[in-house]
């Protein structure tokens, strides 16, 4: 098999396992039986990390399967999850489609109007839920649209009255006999072939109602062969260990924390949540994690505060990370960074890597652009970062960074095994391969205007380096361009802003105008411990009017401003609000900023600074 030298013989067998695989459910079935009664899928219970065994996961994908066919489901109908990341989602996705269904995932934080957006266009029959707090937003959906024929609830909602809707228990979904539902998955399953569609994910948006993206077998199979080759050869191929945090509806999570980890026969534990994820990082110990940029950030914050409360000898560590970061963000490793490499494996190193469980191999950057400098950080705590690059029409991984091509975190590394990339006349970055999706659901003349002659139209603009790395600019529909005529990419403005202890979350603005001005969220730890500093109160809208506070955060701007070049210097601020989330609608699920509804709320406001 090409590009394989250095690949153990056992696993040139387990990734040609993948590269074969006709089905998700095929490549699934065959693992389980392999691997048996070993651990697949992990959560904890009552207080206690619990497994279940790939064998019992088989048997009850089998029988959920045939249950869902005995609701009078047909080949092809679309099935919504709507459920956080738990053992039951991946279930449930692997019998739908070994019912002959689409699995069609939903977000968490969906509002009712986004679920009535989903199940009306994807026309779905089904829904499984969770628990009766999503319950709430979706049920309502589901009458409204009424399209919805039959619910499986997880657990909290009462079975014992239906409405205009069917309601099941997953226990009972569940029950069955095993045998004959094996028999009959497998005789279902065998005339699939990699060009059939497995499910539809639609996009979060950061504008405009989202679309659902077509993914077939062999899309997601691309993805989680090339990206288990990749891993095997630079890391070694052993007892692997996924911590699922990236919610599974997303389709970085989707592919590469459920079915790459079901190509490598590795087990999965979920997270409980982000105010749990550093206690579940120590329990769980794992090998990969994927996580999307703004969590690093959150991460190096915390950690930096928590270094530099230690004393002088720990802040003193921390500058020499912080040096070596950027060395190695922009690529700049040598000779001159022997010394900090050395200084730092003896002293923080070693507790950096026991708070991320002490066996992890790489941490995994995607859904947005990682910062250099937060990647940098990383890297000189040596933990070693792998920024990867696609979207969800390419489901979704088209390159990563690579040790052995060198990393540089201002790129997003090659494009991996069996993926084409050209750059088009106007910059924008085309991808070509199995990866590439069928096409938007039911959208032919989006679908026309994305895929031309085979050719995906990314939508991001850049170029390939000396080392055929993939280097990103920006978005085409999100360059700014002012009044002289002049480009700028606004994510990169946003990205050094976001550096600044002061600065939480920043939106920048000058399209047609003579300068970029800035919508600031300052960071509430900040403006706290600055209010205790200047005696005043901590209200952070009266303190946004004091002279005092601004010239603060006017220092902040000024030292962003220093390494920017005239044009993309931020002339003037304001501030927002309250901060942009997913319940306010002006952040995407996977944590992007949405523009169009950020301006909508304060345009006014930006216009005021001209």
């Amino acid at each position: 098999m090409a590009g394989t030298t250095g690949i153990r013989e056992n696993d040139r067998v387990q990734l040609a396992d993948i590269d074969n695989a006709q089905s998700l459910v095929a490549l699934f079935l065959q693992r389980a039986d392999e691997q048996g009664d070993k651990p697949f899928l992990t959560a904890k219970i009552d207080g206690v990390w619990t497994p279940i065994s790939y064998a019992e996961a088989a048997r009850q994908v089998c029988v959920m399967a045939e249950n869902l066919r005995g609701l009078g489901l047909q080949p092809g109908e679309r099935v919504v999850i709507v459920s956080e990341n738990r053992p039951e989602w991946c279930i449930a996705d692997l019998a739908i489609m070994a019912a002959g269904c689409v699995t069609t995932p939903a977000y968490t934080t969906n509002t009712q109007r986004d679920h009535a957006h989903i199940l009306d266009d994807s026309g779905a029959s089904a829904v499984i839920v969770s628990d009766g707090k999503l319950a709430k937003s979706l049920f309502p959906a589901i009458m409204d649209t009424g399209k919805v024929r039959d619910v499986v609830v997880m657990a909290g909602v009462s079975t014992a009255q239906s409405g205009s809707f069917n309601l099941h228990r997953w226990g009972d979904m569940v029950t069955g006999d095993a045998e004959a539902a094996r028999a009959a998955v497998d005789a279902r399953i065998a005339p699939l072939t990699r060009d059939d569609m497995a499910c539809i994910i639609y996009t979060s948006g950061t504008s405009g109602a989202p679309r659902g993206v077509m993914l077939h077998h062999g899309a997601i199979l691309h993805n989680a062969g090339a990206a288990a080759n990749l891993l095997s050869r630079e890391f070694g191929w052993g007892e692997e260990r996924f911590l699922s945090f990236l919610p599974l509806s997303h389709a970085m999570e989707h592919t590469a924390g459920l079915y790459l980890p079901i190509g490598l026969g590795a087990d999965i534990w979920f997270a409980e949540g982000l105010d749990k994820l550093s206690s579940n990082l120590e329990e769980a110990r794992p090998t990969f994690m994927i996580v999307v940029p703004r969590l690093f950030e959150v991460l190096r914050d915390k950690m930096m505060k928590t270094i530099a409360k230690q004393g002088k000898l720990a802040r003193f560590l921390l500058s020499r990370a912080l040096r070596l970061g950027e060395r190695q963000g922009a690529g700049r490793t040598g000779l001159l960074s022997k010394p900090d490499e050395l200084l730092l494996s003896a002293t923080l190193r070693p507790k950096i890597r026991q708070r991320f469980g002490g066996r992890i191999k790489a941490l995994v950057s995607g859904g947005a652009p990682l910062n250099p400098e937060v990647g940098g950080f990383f890297q000189a705590m040596g933990l070693t970062m792998l920024q990867g690059y696609g979207q969800t029409e390419s489901a979704p991984v088209a390159a990563v960074n690579l040790p052995s091509v060198g990393i540089k975190l201002d790129t997003v590394g090659p494009p991996l095994r069996g993926v084409e990339v050209k750059i088009a006349e106007d910059g924008e970055i085309l991808l070509k391969g199995e990866l590439v999706m069928k096409g938007y659901w039911r959208r032919p003349e989006d679908t026309a205007r994305t895929i031309i002659d085979g050719w995906l139209h990314t939508g991001d603009v850049g170029h390939l380096d000396e080392k055929g790395r993939i280097k990103i600019t920006d978005r085409k529909k999100d360059i700014i361009v002012n009044d002289k005529g002049d480009n700028v990419a606004p994510q990169k403005l946003e990205g050094m802003l976001t550096l600044q202890p002061e600065i939480s979350q920043v939106m920048v603005s000058g399209d047609k105008k003579p300068y970029m001005v800035a919508l600031i969220v300052p960071d509430a730890d900040w403006v706290l411990q600055w209010a205790r500093d200047n005696d005043e109160k901590f209200d952070m809208e009266a303190l946004q009017d004091l002279p005092a506070f601004r010239s603060a955060m006017k220092a902040a701007i000024d030292r962003t401003n220093m390494d920017l070049s005239v044009i993309e210097k931020i002339r003037k601020f304001t501030f927002a609000d309250e901060p942009f989330s997913v319940d306010n609608n002006m952040m995407t699920p996977t944590m992007k900023i949405r523009r169009v509804q950020i301006r909508e709320v304060y345009q006014e406001r930006l216009d005021a600074l001209y």
